[in-house]
């Protein structure tokens, strides 16, 4: 084992502590290899570990020391910073081998934190999110998940979850710039493990939130996010080529079935069917009884399953008492299949209070309207988003597409309409203001739906 020389790149102690609270927006600059008189100083941050070792080349090994509250440090004996590993010893266990998070490029390019800033980012899930991801390194191959998340008012962000104990000091993440996003790779975390974000506001608060752009969730009460690579191969291409190249839905009959997944048809013990279950049962039912359409009410993840499920918690992912997301790939595949278009209810209008998910997400109202005339309903005792914010319009036309790419829905069924037009709807006077022309019409709501079609 080398000795650990002296030459380690110095850092001021105010530094050290930003990090160990969580209120550093660039642990990497601290954490991780860094080129050093020389040498190259390691530092890792590993709260509970009781020993922390750095591996290298053909298996040299470096003892590092601890510094300060979790980080240790130490110096390698190489100009540049070696493809390494980490042993970590923690109390009453065999030492764990792992890569350091700290050692990884941002996983976000300039191309997309600039859609991001101006509200354009069409494929937002594609970049936001949780997105398994594969690297190749001179010591093996590298499996890992990037968590990226939109917090532009937090103090600082951390990712938790069954990859780290649930403890979230151990993997802060970056901020991206003036984007408002947080990044962080986390290496050896695949599809199906489950995760939160921390959140620090500027009212010194942290927050345990879901994730807005998670694909999968747990199944409620349980409220964590999971991390889902989907595998789907579609088989619906007689469908989708007939729908592009065809005279489209209008051209001919339709007579939709409108239902609730969840509660369509039962087991004998009163568990719901699952999606794959669905596939057997619901399409030759809608084939026998001559329907062109199946309308679903929503399929996203709500938290109260004795709803029809316009409360929405995570809008990119499908509700998981029922299975997972290629589950109800599978379903709209088969449904494809015996020439049934399927049309999505989507919730664009409110969203559900749970401290948990959208509500104040970063400590600020940010997703939700920060006027209360505008962002609360008092009718359905829910949230409506702020379309006057070009962030989150992105978000939600972003989920339209997501919806129709991801999972071949042909067609969208825009929950709440009025509710989203009109100021005064469901208002009594003295509730709502008018807009600057002095009507009710919530412009920026007609605004949003005027790109939502035009994109």
């Amino acid at each position: 084992m080398s000795t650990v020389p002296t030459t380690i790149r110095p850092l001021e102690r105010s530094l050290l502590e930003l990090v160990v609270a969580g209120r550093h927006g660039d642990p990497h600059a601290l954490l991780g290899a860094h080129p050093h008189a020389g040498s190259t100083t390691v530092r890792v941050l590993r709260p509970l570990a009781e020993a922390v070792d750095v591996v290298h080349g053909n298996g040299t090994r470096v003892a590092l020391a601890h510094e300060h509250e979790g980080i240790w440090v130490g110096v390698l004996d190489v100009p540049e910073p070696p493809d390494y590993r980490l042993e970590v010893t923690y109390s009453g266990a065999d030492p764990q081998v792992s890569d350091d998070a700290y050692r990884y490029l941002p996983t976000l390019g300039e191309m997309d934190l600039h859609l991001i800033n101006e509200g354009r980012h069409e494929e937002l899930w594609e970049v936001l999110g949780a997105h398994v991801r594969d690297y190749t390194s001179s010591t093996g191959d590298v499996t890992g998940t990037s968590f990226a998340v939109w917090a532009p008012h937090a103090v600082g962000v951390r990712v938790k979850g069954d990859f780290n104990h649930w403890d979230g000091r151990e993997h802060p993440m970056r901020q991206m710039g003036v984007s408002g996003v947080w990044e962080l790779f986390v290496p050896d975390v695949g599809s199906g493990s489950r995760y939160k974000f921390l959140i620090l506001g500027v009212d010194d608060q942290w927050r345990e939130k879901a994730d807005p752009m998670a694909f999968h969730s747990e199944i409620p009460p349980l409220t964590s996010s999971v991390v889902f690579d989907s595998r789907y191969a579609w088989s619906d291409d007689e469908w989708m080529t007939s729908r592009a190249e065809g005279p489209g839905a209008h051209a001919s009959p339709m007579s939709v079935y409108e239902l609730h997944l969840n509660s369509w048809r039962r087991h004998h013990g009163g568990d719901p069917f699952s999606y794959v279950d669905l596939a057997d049962e619901l399409v030759d039912y809608v084939k026998d009884m001559g329907f062109t359409h199946v309308e679903l009410m929503p399929v996203m993840q709500h938290p109260f399953g004795g709803s029809w499920g316009y409360h929405v918690t995570s809008y990119f992912a499908v509700d998981s008492r029922m299975g997972d997301p290629d589950g109800l790939r599978h379903l709209i595949d088969r449904l494809h299949q015996a020439e049934i278009g399927v049309i999505l209810d989507w919730v664009p209008g409110h969203f559900a209070t749970d401290e948990w998910a959208l509500s104040r997400f970063d400590g600020t109202a940010l997703y939700e309207d920060p006027n209360p005339q505008r962002g609360w309903h008092e009718e359905w005792g829910s949230h409506i988003f702020d379309f006057g914010r070009k962030e989150v319009r992105n978000f939600l036309v972003a989920n339209a597409l997501f919806w129709l790419e991801q999972f071949h829905a042909d067609g969208l069924r825009v929950d709440g309409v009025a509710s989203m037009l009109y100021l005064d709807y469901s208002r009594e006077p003295g509730q709502w203001s008018p807009n600057v022309y002095g009507g009710r019409e919530n412009l920026e709501a007609v605004a949003f739906l005027q790109e939502l079609n035009a994109t």
